[in-house]
């Protein structure tokens, strides 16, 4: 029967990358952590992986047995928190994937009393401003604003944020103000790289619901697009969420308000689900769940 630590050893040579970075991390020798897979690769008849002076090179079965070991640990792992969560409340590591302005403005406000309430769990929050694969990013969880696209994993919903058009106050006294959407074409916009969509704002005009713009400035984050827009640079449409704080304090203001839509962004939590949802995720959905859809009504 397979060592389950060589398959952690084994796991922790390929995530940290060396058998001296391994070695380290799990608080045992280079020659220890070699000995081990090497002893893994005899037991198994098939050559995991190349080693050169320089890298480490997994080899296909090398690749097919890290999937295997990965879905073995992480449901030893839930397994584990199962446990703990019979004997007292959730417990275990999880780790959230979000695009930037989800992190700073909706989670890290919040993430406080999610920690007070089960000080068990620990979090590890990535930054990512596109999809993402959960199994490939060993993410837990995700969250994405916007329409999500066709997928086997599955979703909450969590709220939903309005779309608005605005400008800081020196772009508009230095450039003048829109009077209608049409008016945009001799501004400076502020759009995403993609999709493509995002850059249709909600405005109505003329009969048409939704006016596209040609930015010319564009980011993949919108977070850069908020600092480009407090810096002056042009007018830009955000969510509420990342901006209201910006309007509030007056430095941005709504512009084009008698155009608008009433469009929205659904914000979700997205997740790889097989079986039952490990205790520690289940954990932070459902407070998101609740605690998101407060704070975006507001």
């Amino acid at each position: 029967m397979i060592d389950v630590d060589a398959l952690i050893v084994f796991s922790a040579v390929i995530d940290s990358g060396s058998f001296s970075a391994a070695a380290e991390r799990l608080g045992q020798t280079p020659s220890g952590v070699s000995r081990t897979i090497s002893r893994l690769e005899e037991r198994l008849g098939m050559t995991l992986m190349r080693r050169t002076t320089r890298r480490l090179q997994l080899t296909e079965e090398g690749t097919w047995l890290l999937g295997r070991a990965r879905a073995i640990l992480a449901d030893l792992a839930n397994t584990e928190a199962e446990a703990a969560a019979r004997r007292s409340q959730p417990s275990g590591l999880v780790r959230v994937n979000a695009a930037s302005p989800a992190l700073g403005h909706l989670l890290a406000p919040l993430l406080p009393e999610f920690l007070d309430t089960y000080p068990l769990v620990q979090l590890e929050l990535v930054s990512g401003e596109t999809y993402v694969d959960l199994i490939e990013e060993r993410a837990d969880l995700a969250i994405r604003i916007g329409a999500l696209p066709d997928s086997t994993l599955n979703a909450r919903r969590l709220g939903s944020s309005r779309l608005r058009v605005l400008a800081a106050p020196a772009y508009l006294d230095k450039h003048g103000i829109p009077r209608t959407p049409a008016d945009l074409g001799q501004h400076r916009t502020l759009g995403f790289t993609a999709p493509a969509s995002l850059n249709t704002w909600p405005l109505r005009h003329d009969g048409v619901e939704g006016w596209t713009v040609a930015p010319a400035v564009t980011a993949s984050s919108g977070e850069t697009l908020r600092h480009l827009a407090l810096s002056g640079a042009g007018i830009v449409s955000l969510s509420h969420f990342m901006s209201r704080a910006d309007v509030a304090a007056g430095a941005l203001v709504p512009v084009l308000e008698e155009f608008a839509l009433p469009w929205t962004q659904p914000v979700w939590a997205v997740f790889y689900k097989q079986g039952a949802l490990a205790p520690r995720v289940a954990a932070l959905v459902e407070f998101l769940a609740k605690r998101l859809g407060e704070v975006l009504e507001e």
